[in-house]
């Protein structure tokens, strides 16, 4: 099913020295240590500008959208600059890069905005097939609704957050209402959907050589207690709970199916060279339904991409010049054909 032979690559010493590669991120420039607001963030990037500089990539640093205000001097941008602190922020680098025909790391701006409305895109799995739970948008300043389902547990968070900023979990309309004109005051959109049991499941995809998208193991988020929510603080580091309780899964039907229903997906939103598809999984009904997708999500080791490539083999800095120099390879940039490793 899971086919991972010959799917990383190694870029070229010749491309590594020709090419010069800018890389985007708040803390870019961090020292490995955490930071006071963007907690484990701030670790991540030190990782990733180590990690890009091990590879043999000629790195800039820059920290900020004002370094693409002008068209920065750079053949590619390794771009993670995505909380910038405004609405819809993720796009801003992508559109900016776009406008001054940069080349870089990810999806398309389009397709970054579908990703990372949560509507959209459970619209998307809708369209393709593909179980979802029952949900409903309202945006700020939109006409208002009347609900349009029926559901014992609501979740109600913003539509384009992330790490469950400003999630509730509530029992009763009335409950989801106050949630909803609270986020509207924070300036969020927001999503109310029905909530699913039990348990959370990541289908990391990456882009590997020859230009296919390599679907990784998929890995489980077991806690020990299901129904607790994880706060923001606990996904950022913010507060100590140790690393995510990730677990491969084993259950062959269970694997067949993830990966039947993201196949169906990636036509809509591929090339992203890396993302993660989630999936909420009820272990009792053997149920599965699509949650949201998230492009140019967390490529830090201790997260679930990394983590998931490491099961088969593949060590971080292995995974993160593969997901470079495929992206590389498919903008036209290299002059010599990556050289492919078995996995």
């Amino acid at each position: 099913m899971l086919n991972h032979i010959d799917r990383c690559v190694r870029i070229s010493s010749a491309d590594k020295a020709r090419l010069h590669v800018l890389f985007l991120a708040k803390h870019a420039r961090a020292t490995g240590a955490p930071d006071t607001v963007d907690g484990n963030h701030a670790i991540y990037h030190h990782e990733m500008r180590t990690t890009l500089e091990e590879i043999g990539l000629q790195i800039r640093v820059a920290n900020s959208y004002d370094f693409l205000f002008e068209r920065p001097d750079a053949d590619f941008v390794i771009t993670l600059l995505n909380r910038g602190g405004f609405q819809n922020s993720e796009m801003m680098a992508p559109l900016l890069l776009s406008w001054r025909d940069v080349p870089h790391l990810g999806a398309s701006p389009i397709l970054r905005g579908v990703s990372d409305d949560k509507y959209l895109s459970k619209l998307i799995a809708c369209a393709r097939g593909v179980p979802t739970m029952p949900a409903q948008i309202f945006r700020r300043g939109g006409l208002p609704a009347e609900p349009a389902f029926r559901a014992e547990r609501l979740v109600v968070k913003p539509n384009a957050s992330s790490a469950s900023w400003g999630l509730a979990m509530v029992d009763n309309w009335a409950e989801a209402q106050a949630q909803i004109d609270y986020l509207h005051d924070e300036g969020h959109d927001v999503l109310v959907e029905a909530w699913a049991p039990l348990l959370d499941v990541a289908v990391p995809v990456v882009g590997g050589s020859g230009g296919q998208p390599w679907i990784l193991p998929p890995m489980m988020y077991a806690p020990a207690d299901p129904h607790q929510v994880r706060s923001y603080e606990e996904k950022r580091g913010l507060i100590d709970v140790g690393d995510d309780p990730l677990v491969l899964i084993e259950d062959r039907g269970l694997l067949a199916q993830l990966e039947d229903m993201t196949r169906r997906l990636l036509p809509e939103l591929w090339p992203f060279d890396y993302g993660r598809f989630e999936y909420r999984y009820d272990p009792v009904s053997g149920a599965v339904q699509f949650m949201e997708v998230n492009l140019s999500c967390n490529l830090w080791s201790k997260k679930t991409i990394s983590r998931s490539a490491r099961s088969i083999g593949v060590d971080h800095q292995t995974l993160v010049e593969t997901i470079v120099g495929h992206s590389l390879e498919r903008q036209g940039l290299l002059i010599e054909a990556p050289l492919r490793v078995a996995a």
